[in-house]
Order: structure tokens, then sequence, then C-alpha cells
């Protein structure tokens, strides 16, 4: 793997490590939108624990590839869910949020794929 995959990757997990970390804190710019959008309080510990295991999924992929190959995956799919939400919601200005979590993950999808 390159460096700049290696680079991409440690920095997409962090990234949605904090994410993780924010919702499970239970952080009010975090779940004052999950409200809004309608998502029920009971599974915001499911998805802040989705979100922690696809981070630590990204990590462990740099030596076990296809573990992070899969959480990467996990993770796009994770995004794509909160996009629908977000759209359903008619909260089109907020739109951006999810896919800001999205695009390194895909980066370090593809980077370590050509690397």
């Amino acid at each position: 793997m390159s460096t700049t995959a290696t680079v991409v990757t440690v920095l997409a997990a962090l990234w949605v490590g904090f994410s993780a970390f924010s919702l499970l804190r239970r952080a009010e710019w975090v779940v004052k939108p999950l409200t809004e959008y309608g998502v029920p309080r009971s599974w915001w510990t499911w998805l802040g624990t989705a979100k922690a295991a696809g981070a630590a999924g990204l990590l462990i992929g740099l030596l076990v590839p296809v573990v992070g190959v899969l959480a990467g995956i996990g993770l796009v799919l994770y995004f794509a869910g909160a996009v629908v939400t977000v759209l359903r919601a008619r909260s089109y200005s907020t739109v951006v949020f999810p896919l800001l979590y999205m695009g390194p993950v895909i980066a370090a999808l593809v980077l370590g794929h050509v690397a």
C-alpha cells in the first residue's frame, strides 16, 4: 500500500471515528439534526457503534486488506443511507454532511485498490 493510501485511510478512519464518538457522546450538534430527521433515539447507539466499527475496520485493513475493503463498503452504504435519510427529511441544505464523511472513505477504498 502506498504512503498516500495509508495516510488517506488513517485520516478517513479518524474522521469517521470522530463522528462515531460525537454521536455516542450525544453531542447536540449531532443529535439535534437526527431528531429533526426522525431517526429514533433507540437507533443512535447502534449507529454510533456501526461507525466506530467501520473506523476500526479501516485501520485493521492496513494489515488485513479484506477487512478494510469490507469496512469501507459498509461505511459507504452507511453514509448513503444517511444521505437518503436527510433527503427524505427534505433537509437539502444539510445533505452535504454525510457526503463529507463518505468522500474520504471512498478515497481510501480507491487508493487502496490502486496501490
